[in-house]
């Protein structure tokens, strides 16, 4: 990973009907020129069920356009993955992945400034956009869930700005060993790194409960 990094594509969706009584904003295309950052994310951009999604810790979610090739081979080239927002994810970039981000990594996003909160923990409503494809079950083995941000100070982001690392201050909890320990078992052989990660206060409050319930 070099910084600074490109900005692919941003993304933004309305909560709209999904299945059958269930509404989501997961399906998010990509936005034209420069898009607002707020707090609880971008201008435009919707969550269907604040009690699982967006809020303050979840305001933004970045997804590595570096594993569309995987998921294509794994779905068989689904049609979604033609375009950018695939996963509902509001920022695409190549050459930026969990094992190269960390919990509390402070970037420059065009001109506002956000922070790594949390992993992706995957759920039912990826499986039923691919058609059945068991893409929860394969986010969690394959280890490829994206992440949040929250926003440390407003401002603008477009298509063609970059990311730039501004701080680094827990470089040895990346978003792939937080996630295996929180999500993918690894806190079975693991305990002393499951304790040690109590010791991460910017960790988002939904997966320091989840650490506490695992010890």
């Amino acid at each position: 990973m070099t910084s600074p990094i490109p900005v692919l594509s941003v993304q933004c969706g309305k909560a709209r009907g999904f299945r059958g009584a269930e509404r989501s904003a997961i399906g998010k295309l990509p936005v034209s020129g420069p898009v607002r950052v707020h707090r609880l994310g971008l201008a435009g951009d919707e969550q269907a069920d604040l009690t699982v999604h967006g809020g303050p810790d979840k305001a933004i979610h970045h997804y590595p356009h570096d594993h569309y090739a995987f998921w294509r081979e794994v779905t068989g080239g689904h049609p979604l993955l033609a375009d950018f927002g695939a996963f509902g994810e509001n920022i695409a970039t190549e050459g930026l992945t969990e094992d190269a981000v960390c919990i509390g990594d402070r970037w420059r996003l065009g001109t506002a400034l956000v922070e790594v909160s949390q992993g992706r923990q995957p759920c039912w409503k990826l499986d039923h956009r691919f058609d059945g494809v068991p893409i929860n079950a394969l986010t969690v083995k394959n280890r490829r869930p994206g992440w949040y941000y929250r926003v440390l100070e407003e401002g603008e982001v477009a298509a063609g700005d970059t990311m730039e690392l501004v701080a680094r201050p827990y470089p040895e909890w990346t978003v792939l060993r937080t996630f295996g320990l929180l999500i993918a078992g690894d806190h079975k052989h693991d305990r002393a790194g499951l304790e040690a990660l109590g010791e991460v206060p910017v960790l988002a409050e939904p997966w320091r409960r989840r650490r506490q319930k695992l010890l």
